[in-house]
């Protein structure tokens, strides 16, 4: 392909966020027009993110659709964008959310929506330049800065405590990143390039892998989130607008799980390696914890937000398993956990939307009034539960097969989130769904309208497509995740690189 498909997919949200800001007008026709530009814009993109898949070549290893310009040539700084068969699937998970998301916000939002639509759209080009980029300077810009439209929206947009919760956000997240700068600093020196494809073929000594893992992992752990550093999540979930949610849910906590797939594993493979049980038992206590405490949560959004650091839990698991099923059962999880658990917050924003509480206890008996989102807020629970022919099965039954292979008790100990998982999806549907229609205030609830169904139809569609055939994204990640274990299998010998035993056959059982 001769045009810069990944540069246009980039920045052309930017384009129509100018727009917008050009929009002068009387107050009504400028909410308005946001809000078509918006719309248009992010599914035109959407559509130009579409043409990545189509021309990707799943057989080539290796980086596609590289496109590279000098920057700062003397320093060896440049901009250079890529994908392969891990980032590519990013991209079409942040281009296809946000249209979605600018929908969701059609009646949600009223005040400052011109603001709104730019902030969005500005954020969608961050997500998607963070995961083509192939410079250390160029991802950390894009990775860096998505905390500021996310900080806006949550802080101007959010509920009663958004200030609180977008500070917390903020502090935590840009705390690991500082060390994740030094980190690159320490490569650039190491190397004399901030080109990541030169950094992925250099072998690190082992003591500096080592450092160079931590710094990282402060950034990486914190985006996740892994437990300990997971307080940050449930604040912001709860504050932000339903929008917000979707792609903090959605798209932001995959960029932690993305990181270690591109930095950590194949980069300081030594050091992953050592690391490895650090992050399974982290991983098990964010699984167990995090779960029961979703089981006692009387706000809707802070079980869905809980549950999404168990879920994540699982990710880490797979993605520090070091073989294939492990790793591809981790995108797949992180992908199909995009999808359900963004969809689960656009069913919370529903009935927020008409009751105006998030509280399971104010609910009871909705299929009696609201068939349609009976079903649809079924599927996506299913899928969060992982039954067999949604997505979120397929993710989480590979990632228990790879823990299986790695470690024995930590498969055993993850399996038990599953378990969990049900427990507390099946506890939130029946309290909010199932029962006898008692309130007043219940009687007269409206089922979705057509713009709530036009958003929810394709998120039903993808957590189906992704559960009956999952080889349309297991195929073209396939190479990749093969090239990416044949690189954390190398092993130094006597100063030469040389094929060595996966993380796995060296933790056996």
């Amino acid at each position: 392909m001769d045009w810069p498909i990944l540069s246009l997919t980039t920045f052309l949200p930017l384009v129509g966020a100018a727009f917008i800001l050009l929009i002068r007008s009387d107050e009504e026709t400028v909410t308005r027009n946001a809000r078509y530009v918006a719309l248009w814009t992010s599914l035109v993109t959407f559509v130009m993110s579409l043409f990545i898949w189509f021309g990707f070549d799943p057989e080539l290893r290796g980086f596609q659709f590289i496109e590279q310009a000098e920057w700062l040539p003397e320093f060896g700084i440049g901009y250079r964008m890529g994908v392969d068969g891990i980032s590519m699937f990013f991209v079409l998970l942040s281009t296809f959310l946000t249209p979605l998301c600018i929908l969701s916000s059609w009646g949600a939002v009223e005040t400052r929506v011109k603001e709104y639509m730019v902030a969005f759209l500005v954020l969608e080009t961050l997500m998607v330049g963070m995961f083509c980029a192939l410079d250390f300077i160029t991802f950390y810009i894009f990775f860096e800065a998505v905390l500021i439209p996310m900080f806006l929206i949550i802080g101007i947009w959010g509920g009663y405590r958004r200030v609180y919760a977008a500070f917390k956000f903020f502090l935590y997240t840009l705390l690991g990143s500082v060390l994740m700068l030094l980190a690159i600093l320490a490569i650039y020196f190491e190397i004399g390039s901030t080109d990541m494809v030169v950094a992925l073929g250099h072998r690190f000594p082992v003591e500096m892998q080592t450092w160079l893992w931590l710094a990282f992992f402060a950034s990486f752990a914190v985006k996740v989130p892994m437990w300990p550093v997971h307080t940050w999540l449930p604040d912001a979930h709860v504050e932000a607008p339903t929008a917000g949610s979707v792609i903090l849910a959605g798209v932001l906590l995959k960029m932690g799980g993305y990181g270690f797939l591109r930095f950590s594993l194949p980069m300081f493979p030594d050091a992953s390696e050592y690391f490895a049980p650090m992050v399974f038992a982290l991983s098990v206590v964010a699984v167990i914890y995090t779960s029961l405490v979703a089981l006692v949560q009387e706000d809707m959004k802070k079980l869905i937000a809980y549950s999404s650091v168990a879920h994540m839990g699982f990710v880490t698991i797979g993605i520090f398993s070091g073989n294939q099923q492990g790793i591809e059962g981790a995108i797949f999880q992180m992908l199909s956990h995009g999808i359900v658990s963004g969809a689960l917050f656009l069913c919370v924003g529903v009935v927020y939307d008409r009751m105006h509480t998030r509280e399971i206890a104010r609910y009871g008996g909705l299929v009696h009034r609201m068939p349609i989102y009976a079903l649809v807020f079924m599927v996506f629970m299913m899928g969060s539960v992982g039954l067999p022919g949604t997505s979120g099965f397929v993710g989480e039954f590979l990632v228990l097969n790879g823990a299986f292979q790695a470690n024995t008790w930590v498969a055993f100990l993850a399996a038990t989130g599953v378990i969990l998982g049900a427990a507390y999806m099946l506890y939130l549907y029946r309290r909010v769904v199932f029962g006898p229609l008692v309130r007043e205030d219940l009687k007269n609830i409206m089922d979705l309208n057509r713009r709530e169904i036009v958003i929810m139809v394709p998120l039903v569609i993808m957590v189906l497509w992704m559960g009956i055939y999952p080889n349309s994204f297991l195929g073209p990640m396939h190479t990749t995740v093969e090239a990416l274990l044949e690189s954390t299998a190398r092993t130094a010998v006597d100063g030469q690189a040389v094929v060595g035993p996966t993380f796995a056959s060296q933790f056996g059982r």
